[in-house]
């Protein structure tokens, strides 16, 4: 009887090849840098002085893993200008051996009284993403354009917010 019973069990053949197919997609946000400079910083002995910020190092990217997985990265930037001068920001990436890889810039417009909020997204995919892996460091580059002097009573500050959205592809 019981030999009766297993011959009408249900049964399907396993496919264990579907293992091969199994793809994960993960997305990860994260901050990716931010600084708020007021204006009397720009002020160094009574003149004027642009900025650079010591490059900043890209941990994330010497992870083996990550870098093989790594599809696309989507960096977004929001600044927001309270000084009455206007400004240019270059980031640039550079790599282990401080060469430049590329440069974002921005033009920040003087602040007229109303905010007006900066935003721009770089995606990084295909060959440009291939540039990231090679990125190990991010540098800041702050030169004032027009607008009244600035001096160490000078209103107002300058404002970079970014994130970094991250794809990642593990087969």
């Amino acid at each position: 009887m019981l030999l009766m019973l297993l011959s009408f069990s249900c049964s399907s053949k396993l496919d264990f090849d579907q293992v091969n197919d199994f793809k994960l997609e993960p997305v990860f946000i994260a901050n990716l840098s931010a600084f708020e400079i007021p204006a009397n910083q720009f002020v160094v002995n009574g003149m004027e002085q642009n900025m650079v910020f010591g490059a900043k190092d890209f941990d994330i990217f010497r992870d083996a893993s990550f870098q093989k997985n790594l599809r696309r990265a989507d960096f977004f930037f929001e600044i927001n200008n309270t000084i009455n001068k206007s400004y240019t920001i270059d980031i640039l990436l550079l790599d282990g051996n401080d060469q430049l890889l590329e440069t974002i810039s921005f033009i920040v417009p003087a602040y007229s009284g109303t905010q007006k909020l900066i935003t721009q997204t770089e995606v990084f995919e295909n060959a440009r993403v291939d540039l990231l892996k090679r990125t190990k460091k991010m540098e800041f580059v702050i030169t004032m354009g027009a607008g009244p002097a600035l001096n160490a009573n000078s209103p107002g500050s300058l404002k970079l917010r970014s994130s970094a959205t991250v794809y990642l592809l593990v087969e």
